[in-house]
């Protein structure tokens, strides 16, 4: 079974230098997303996971990743020890090859397969829970492995992949910082994204501010940050967050077709990513100063604040009853 390591240093790929890894810790008594499903297979071009389905187009050399259907599509700790098993494999993968064709993979695709939503993000629940019980350092676990998560997409695992987020639907808080984390987000028009914690006196302190500022700039950062506005995929579009847009439904065919363009450029494009990463890398160190920031700032909330944050969640779940 592949072990939910985290890779803790920010060094691009290259082969220089050993990783060091983090273990992810286990569950502190989250609540369970959807049924388990099978447990990790050995081989990682055969991976068996319990949140996130995984498949392999080695003709087309894309990976491709999805969060399961869940009845509560947020980010838990059993989710963020899945996305660490994928990112392993693919690491793996990149360093062997196919077994059989001996083939490499040029893209990684992360996507949901809960109709309407990416991810709503933190478990707002758990948090309330940990703040109000004063059990920081169950909070602590927690961020810090959602960090881990978001870092080793934003250093497209130390390999050379092309990573894309394909959001067809909500993709709210942490949700939205996991799809920011990616070279490129792939969004159907419906889609909405947004950082609503500043409406209960909190920021997104999982990455938002690191990948939106290196993206749009650090004012448009700020205001979109401080609105706690939820966009959609058109307006976010129209600002360079969401780099292609696609009509509803066709989000896979958009990627796919986003493939084929541009496979004659796939070389350049890996070059120009793996440039970005070496010109303003998003360094491990700085998303752990800011994830103590946002812890600091999550222990100062009150009950007021709380029950706002409580509220968000119960609307969160209407929306899911609705779509049902």
């Amino acid at each position: 079974m592949l072990s939910p390591l985290v890779k803790a240093n920010d060094h691009l790929y290259s082969g220089d230098e050993p990783a060091v890894y983090r273990e992810i810790p286990k569950p502190t008594g989250l609540p369970p997303q959807s049924t388990p499903g099978p447990a990790a297979s050995s081989d990682p071009a055969n991976l068996l996971l319990p949140y996130i389905d995984v498949k392999l187009d080695f003709e087309q050399k894309i990976y491709w990743a999805a969060m399961r259907p869940s009845q509560h599509p947020m980010i838990t700790m059993e989710l963020l020890r899945d996305m660490m098993c994928v990112q392993e494999s693919v690491r793996v993968i990149m360093e062997e090859g196919n077994r059989e064709q001996r083939q490499h993979l040029e893209y990684f695709v992360a996507a949901s397969q809960t109709p309407g939503v990416y991810n709503f993000g933190g478990n707002l629940a758990y948090f309330a829970d940990c703040i109000r019980r004063r059990n920081v350092e169950g909070l602590r676990e927690y961020a810090y492995a959602c960090i881990d998560v978001v870092y080793g997409n934003a250093m497209a695992f130390h390999t050379p992949l092309i990573t894309i987020a394909l959001v067809q639907g909500d993709a709210l808080g942490g949700g939205f910082e996991c799809a920011l984390s990616f070279d490129l987000i792939v969004a159907e028009k419906s889609s909405k994204m947004g950082l609503p914690e500043v409406l209960f006196n909190l920021f997104p302190g999982m990455g938002a501010y690191s990948f939106l500022s290196r993206k749009i700039g650090t004012a448009a950062a700020e205001k979109l940050i401080m609105s706690g506005t939820v966009y959609t995929a058109e307006e976010l579009y129209r600002l360079g967050v969401v780099d292609v847009l696609a009509e509803d439904g066709q989000g896979e065919n958009a990627v796919r077709d986003y493939i084929a363009r541009n496979r004659r450029k796939h070389n350049a494009h890996q070059a120009i990513y793996r440039s970005k990463r070496r010109i303003n890398p998003v360094k491990y160190e700085e998303l752990r100063d800011i994830v103590d920031i946002w812890l600091e700032a999550a222990m100062n909330l009150g009950e007021p604040e709380l029950r706002k944050m409580m509220r968000l969640v119960a609307a969160q779940e209407r929306r899911l009853d609705i779509r049902e």
